[in-house]
């Protein structure tokens, strides 16, 4: 793996309250360690190197257990939102020195059990400003939100979901920095935006993916990721 990730761990988590009053969402326990350690972890098997978080809301208290990653054999580095959240689309913009040219996107409430070389690999070969990993979801764990079709992404909204649409946002996403020249700096910015405007430019590949995602962003996924990583 050559390219770096980034992990989206900025938000307030308000859908977990009161786990996330103290502590970022990334940092609830889930089968014996922080969830982000699960991550790490998976990302590590994955021949990752370096890791950047994107932080916000106590942001300082995930780099207190990950510190720089040399406990897991790769290299973390924290980049925070400062006084103003700005966004999944904002925190990536303002990171940008640091990731690169190119780099991974992961939200930082989703467990994703995939080859992510075989998404570098897609990236790579398309050619495009970004990939998108969509999975067939027919509304089954969320709400679909990507109408996919001979491997090219159509149409992907979060907020006004269409007929037609049986693929979601699996979680994972591959980005050039150029995706970002018109996220304006240290303003608010839905990483949900950046793709649609990908989308619309024709510049977003999609990877269809067959394993399913896991998340703790409410109450019911945490649970069911709970249950899982405790079977393994």
């Amino acid at each position: 793996m050559t390219l770096p990730v980034a992990i989206l761990a900025g938000g307030k988590a308000t859908r977990l309250y009161p786990l996330t009053e103290t502590i970022p969402k990334s940092l609830i326990e889930v089968a014996g360690k922080p969830f982000i350690v699960h991550q790490v972890e998976l990302l590590r098997r994955n021949n990752v190197a370096r890791v950047l978080i994107c932080a916000g809301f106590l942001g300082e208290k995930i780099r207190e257990v990950l510190c720089d990653g040399n406990q897991f054999g790769l290299q973390i580095d924290f980049v925070f939102d400062g006084p103003e959240l700005l966004g999944t689309g904002g925190a990536l913009k303002r990171a940008l020195p640091v990731l690169g040219n190119a780099f991974f996107v992961l939200y930082g409430d989703s467990f994703l059990e995939i080859n992510y070389t075989e998404v570098e690999d897609a990236f790579l070969r398309d050619g495009k400003l970004g990939v998108m990993t969509v999975y067939r979801n027919v509304d089954l764990w969320d709400r679909s939100n990507v109408l996919f079709r001979d491997g090219q992404i159509i149409v992907y909204d979060k907020k006004n979901p269409t007929l037609g649409m049986c693929h979601i946002d699996y979680g994972l996403g591959i980005l050039c920095a150029a995706a970002f020249d018109n996220v304006p700096e240290g303003r608010f910015c839905d990483l949900a935006d950046v793709y649609a405007q990908l989308v619309e430019r024709k510049q977003l590949a999609g990877f269809e993916v067959r394993e399913r995602f896991y998340e703790i962003g409410s109450p019911e996924g945490l649970a069911e990721t709970r249950a899982y990583l405790a079977r393994r």
